[in-house]
């Protein structure tokens, strides 16, 4: 099993920054890709950045240039470096990993989500 806890939200300003963690525990050595998503009021879940084991990455559109997205193996983490802050990344923040084994996912874990305010 994977537990995954996530910090680092709050209320900023547009063009402000905020830096997401999210810390794994329980199975870690399983643990393939590992993401940001987020649900903003009156809107379904999206994924917003998403990197692989091997360090590979994948932007949502309306995030790419503004967040960056990295891990730390060795503590069993992943970041999200969110810059240039617009009203509508308004949202509450997930983040997920995949477990696998053999090649083939197995489980998909959610942390509880951190709240991400940006005023005008």
């Amino acid at each position: 099993q994977v537990q995954l806890v996530e910090s680092g939200g709050g209320l900023v300003q547009a063009g402000g920054s905020l830096r997401l963690s999210c810390a794994a525990s329980g199975s870690v050595f399983s643990i393939n890709n590992m993401g940001w998503y987020r649900q903003a009021p009156g809107k379904q879940r999206e994924l917003v950045a998403v990197i692989t084991s091997g360090g590979n990455t994948n932007y949502a559109a309306s995030v790419k240039g503004r967040f960056t997205i990295s891990r730390d193996n060795a503590k069993n983490t992943v970041y999200l470096q969110m810059n240039s802050l617009k009203p509508e990344d308004t949202a509450v923040y997930y983040c997920n990993a995949d477990q696998r084994r053999a090649g083939l996912t197995i489980a998909n874990y959610w942390g509880q989500g951190t709240q991400v305010t940006v005023s005008s």
